[in-house]
C-alpha cells in the first residue's frame, strides 16, 4: 500500500469514478469533472469501451472457443470482470490478469473469483517489461498448445510510440498459431477538440496520452487477420442494445479483435 499515491490523480481511479465505481479519491473526482467539463461525452465514451471488452470477450469465449486469455493493463476491478465474462461462457477458461499499479493489486482479490472448473491469476508486472510477464509462472502455467486471447482495453493510449507496438508484438509472438488480439485505444478522429482537453487534463495531471488515428490503430493488426467488422468504433463493433441511439462524436475510441494465422 506505501506505493499508493492518494495525493495525485490515477487514470485507472478516474476512470472508476467515471463509470460509477468507488474506488477513487477527491482529487480523482476533481480530475474526473475537470474532463467532463472539456467533454461532456467522455462517460459515455468510457463506458461503450466497457461495454466492447464485454462483447468481444463473449465472443471469443462463445464463438472462437477461447479457453485462454492474457489481459493487460487490468484496471481496477468492476464487474463483470474479464473472467466473468468468459467463464460464463466456457466455464474452464483460464484468465491471467497483468497490471503493474498498486491501487490495482490492492483490489485484485476480486480479480480472483475463478468458477470451480476455471483459473485466475493475477501478475504485478509492466507491460514496458515485456520478459517479466512472459518469465511468470502464471504465464507458463498457460497451455501453450492452445490460443490464448491478447486483451489490451484501453491501455495503449497511456504508451508513447514506437514503443507500443514492439510491446504488444513481443507479447503476441509466443501466443501459438489461432490466438487472438483485441485492442481498444483513443482516437481524436471524432471528436478533436473534446479529446484535446481530455488530454490535455491528463497530461496537466503528470499521465501521458497518445491519441491514434484509424491508420495507426491497424498497424497493431499488421499480418493478423480481422473479424469482421474490422477496425471500427468501440461502439460499432458487433453492436447491441446498449449501442442505440450513441453518436460516433461521443466516443473516442477505436476497437477491433484479429487473429493470428
Amino acid at each position: 500500500m506505501d506505493r499508493i499515491d492518494t495525493g495525485r490523480a490515477h487514470s485507472a481511479r478516474v476512470y472508476d469514478y467515471l463509470l460509477g465505481g468507488k474506488d477513487h479519491y477527491q482529487v480523482d473526482i476533481e480530475a474526473g469533472e475537470a474532463m467532463v467539463a472539456g467533454w461532456p461525452s467522455l462517460p459515455v465514451s468510457m463506458r461503450q469501451n466497457r461495454l466492447f471488452m464485454e462483447r468481444a470477450v463473449r465472443h471469443l469465449a462463445r464463438e472462437e472457443d477461447v479457453r485462454q486469455f492474457l489481459d493487460i493493463g487490468t484496471g481496477l476491478p468492476t464487474s463483470p470482470n474479464l473472467h466473468e465474462v468468459a467463464q460464463r461462457e466456457r466455464p474452464d477458461a483460464s484468465v491471467v490478469y497483468v497490471d503493474n499499479d498498486p491501487i490495482v493489486l490492492a483490489h485484485a482479490e476480486a480479480l480472483l473469483t475463478s468458477s470451480p472448473e476455471g483459473r485466475t491469476a493475477y501478475i504485478d508486472a509492466d507491460m514496458r517489461e515485456p520478459e517479466s510477464i512472459l518469465e511468470s509462472a502464471a504465464f507458463r502455467a498457460l497451455d501453450p498448445r492452445r490460443p490464448v486471447a491478447l486483451t489490451v482495453i484501453a491501455m495503449l493510449h497511456f504508451i508513447r510510440p514506437p514503443d507500443d507496438l514492439v510491446l504488444v508484438r513481443r507479447l503476441l509472438d509466443p501466443l501459438p498459431s489461432g490466438s487472438f488480439l483485441a485492442i481498444s485505444t483513443a482516437t481524436a478522429d471524432f471528436a478533436p477538440g473534446e479529446l484535446a482537453r481530455v488530454t490535455a487534463e491528463y497530461e496537466s495531471r503528470g499521465i501521458p496520452m497518445v491519441s491514434r488515428t484509424a491508420a495507426e490503430v491497424g498497424t497493431f493488426f499488421d499480418g493478423l487477420d480481422l473479424l469482421e467488422p474490422g477496425l471500427t468504433q468501440v461502439h460499432r463493433w458487433r453492436p447491441g442494445p446498449d449501442q442505440e441511439g450513441i453518436a460516433p462524436e461521443q466516443v473516442a475510441m477505436y476497437g477491433a479483435v484479429a487473429r493470428k494465422p
